[in-house]
């Protein structure tokens, strides 16, 4: 078997989750289970999925295995947690590749500004540009700024604030992280995100999780549908609400 050179090769179950869990969130969650039952990662792994289905339970408690903070940051800017750590994640076993880099960037748009802040306090030298920028400027800048560390990148929908030209640009940053030979993994609702070339997709629902094909993706076969007739769907809205 070929040695994987990937930060993160796949992820399954550790310790057995006691009976007086499984029945409580988020054990109880279809994708939670599936991700017990174990899965393994791509170098650019796409999660899609309605709100509430469980992607950033997920995302949030494999950044915390992993060993980054669950409110967002990274492996070499470690600052105190102010959020309380997942139990999902104490029941994850992370399976390792022979990455030349073990860094990682757990990056979460609403963090951006406490984010800043904390590098403000550390006084780095490009922290109060930040402060002059948008929230998709200085969220762009970051990512920017961490492209020379490599390793595992872990995104909880990283296309809030951004305009459809910045989520072009975010996904090249992704691009090159991957291209480089680091690795990325992101959930999101963005059909520009969506769309990376190669990447494997994963689609969670009341089935769980599953790969799947771009063009089987619902969420995009319904963007795809508005943009075509809108009226359509406003008129349905529209009617609902008389």
């Amino acid at each position: 078997m070929a040695i994987s050179s990937l930060p993160l090769r796949s992820i399954t179950s550790g310790d057995p989750v006691p009976p007086e869990e499984r029945s409580r969130w988020p054990f109880t969650v279809p994708s939670v289970q599936a991700l017990l039952g174990g899965l393994d990662l791509a170098p650019f792994t796409i999660i899609v999925g309605e709100n509430g289905a469980g992607k950033s339970v997920i995302i949030e408690a494999i950044a915390q295995a992993y060993g980054l903070p669950a409110e967002g940051g990274t492996s070499w800017d470690q600052r105190e947690s102010v959020e309380q750590d997942s139990n999902l994640a104490s029941y994850l076993q992370l399976i390792k590749g022979a990455a030349k880099s073990r860094d990682g960037l757990f990056f979460r748009a609403e963090t951006v500004h406490s984010l800043v802040a904390h590098r403000v306090r550390l006084e780095s030298s490009i922290a109060h540009r930040y402060l002059h920028q948008s929230h998709g400027e200085s969220a762009l800048a970051m990512i920017e700024a961490a492209a020379s560390r490599g390793g595992l990148w872990i995104f909880d929908e990283p296309e809030s604030g951004l305009s459809f030209a910045g989520q072009l640009k975010l996904l090249a940053l992704l691009q090159d992280h991957v291209d480089a030979g680091h690795q990325v993994l992101l959930c999101t609702h963005s059909p520009v995100l969506m769309a990376a070339p190669g990447a494997k997709i994963l689609e969670i629902g009341e089935w769980g999780l599953r790969p799947t094909a771009l063009d089987d993706l619902e969420a995009l076969n319904h963007w795809r549908a508005y943009l075509d007739s809108p009226q359509r769907y406003l008129r349905h809205l529209l009617s609902a609400d008389h």
